[in-house]
């Protein structure tokens, strides 16, 4: 047999057992999923039913979903949480049209809103309420809550103000499908807004490419499957549908009991890594409970002076694969398919990274010294649009030195982590505030259009 240079890439790394504490949510764990899943792998056929002409069992296992999550309508995706955004804003506003957003923004909507000709307008988190009231003409809201470090959106007080507008919340919930089952209830659906796309497979027992539309508003019920099948490729994964019915039927008689177990598990090593001196966001009486994913945890590394990307390596050392890492942050997903021997490769871990000493011993690739994270330096103000989003993101463009990107158009978002918030996006000018901030963070080279 030939190379199969994907394939061993895959084998040797499942050869290193390392604890996963990154996507998919199901950590392959026999026990999270049937395991006969290769076995389904068919197409449309009389008795298999047809994803965007649901009529049979998968209209009936979408409407299992449905009254689990409670919504007026629950949809099915094998292409992941991007295809549940793109048929989102074609739902909102399928004539084109203002879209207020949020400055955390994934890539997918960034080019979905590209392709469908929509007209963003950015603004920060707790900005948005105020903007909506600037903004009359808005089709919708749209914002990405949690983002990835698990930090949360004030869903109720941004859903009050769209009802009040008469006007859509639509929620990127990638990381978030868990939260319907977490005590507090902090799904955004629960908590007032009017779709939601859902990665199911970042923090549940699905298989990679599983996502739930979720859909509270009546008005967008309609027309769902025609937004989804605009972007949805014609020859979905049956096994991915299947796991995402199999994990609905899970999550009905074991997911709150399982959460709340979660939950607790996580508490106790947020306040071993709190003792050992590591700073926890989401941890403390001074952080409010509600505007944090309770099963997320993520590493301030920067409290024990190393960088989120040295913290990772010394992670792996102890035999923990993290989903991230950044210049400050190490990002860990962890779902209830985690078994306690990963929990306890990771306690061994925070204590390494605690252990000014004992880490030193760790052997680390080189260009991961630790660079002073730049609080002192604010976020600029939003640069100005030159020129449209769909404009920017199909034009040709070029790399550029940083330091000869003042006054260019940007042909991309530039998003330095933390804080996780572009300091420009396609279309905006790069004035010499993001340049600045930028630098600061170790950017060289910037994308721009020709």
């Amino acid at each position: 047999m030939s190379e199969t240079p994907l394939y061993t890439a895959l084998m040797e790394h499942r050869a290193l057992h390392r604890a996963a504490f990154h996507t998919p949510g199901h950590k392959n764990n026999p026990a999270a999923l049937p395991d006969d899943l290769l076995t389904l792998d068919f197409t449309e056929l009389p008795d298999t039913d047809s994803l965007f002409e649901a009529e049979g069992p998968i209209l009936r296992a979408e409407q299992a979903a449905s009254r689990l999550f409670g919504t007026k309508r629950t949809l099915f995706s094998a292409g992941g949480c991007s295809l549940c955004i793109q048929a989102m804003l074609r739902l909102a506003a399928p004539n084109g049209g203002k879209i207020l957003c949020g400055r955390v923004v994934h890539r997918s909507a960034v080019n979905a809103m590209a392709l469908l000709g929509l007209e963003p307008v950015w603004a920060l988190p707790e900005e948005l309420a105020d903007a909506a009231a600037l903004h009359p003409d808005a089709r919708a809201v749209y914002v990405t809550s949690p983002n990835y470090y698990g930090e949360l959106t004030d869903i109720p007080a941004l859903s009050a103000a769209c009802r009040e507008r008469g006007i859509p919340l639509l929620v990127d919930n990638a990381h978030g499908a868990h939260l319907f089952f977490t005590e507090p209830v902090l799904h955004p659906i629960a908590l007032g807004a009017s779709m939601t796309a859902c990665s199911a497979h970042k923090t549940l027992n699905v298989l990679t490419g599983g996502a739930w539309l979720n859909i509270a508003d009546e008005r967008f019920v309609r027309d769902a499957k025609n937004a989804m099948a605009l972007f949805g490729s014609t020859s979905p994964s049956y096994p991915i549908m299947a796991s995402l019915d199999w994990c609905r039927a899970w999550l009905e008689e074991h997911g709150r009991a399982e959460f709340c177990h979660l939950q607790a598990r996580v508490r106790e090593l947020k306040k071993q890594a709190e003792k050992s001196g590591l700073h926890v966001p989401g941890m403390g009486w001074w952080e409010d409970p509600r505007r944090w994913d309770p099963t997320r945890i993520t590493l301030d590394a920067s409290s024990v002076e190393l960088s989120g990307l040295e913290a990772a390596e010394i992670l792996r050392h102890a035999g923990c694969e993290p989903e991230y890492a950044d210049s400050q942050f190490v990002v860990l997903i962890v779902t209830p398919f985690n078994r306690e021997r990963d929990f306890e490769r990771l306690e061994i871990g925070i204590r390494l990274l605690a252990d000014r000493e004992a880490r030193k011993a760790v052997p680390l690739p080189r260009g991961l010294e630790r660079k002073p994270v730049p609080h002192t330096i604010g976020i600029p103000p939003l640069p100005p649009a030159r020129i449209s989003l769909r404009e920017a993101v199909l034009a040709p463009s070029e790399w550029i030195y940083l330091e000869e990107s003042a006054g260019r158009i940007a042909a991309e978002p530039a998003c330095p982590c933390p804080p996780g918030v572009p300091v420009v996006m396609p279309g905006e000018e790069i004035t010499k505030d993001a340049m600045d901030f930028l630098r600061a963070y170790g950017f060289s080279s910037i994308k721009v259009l020709k």
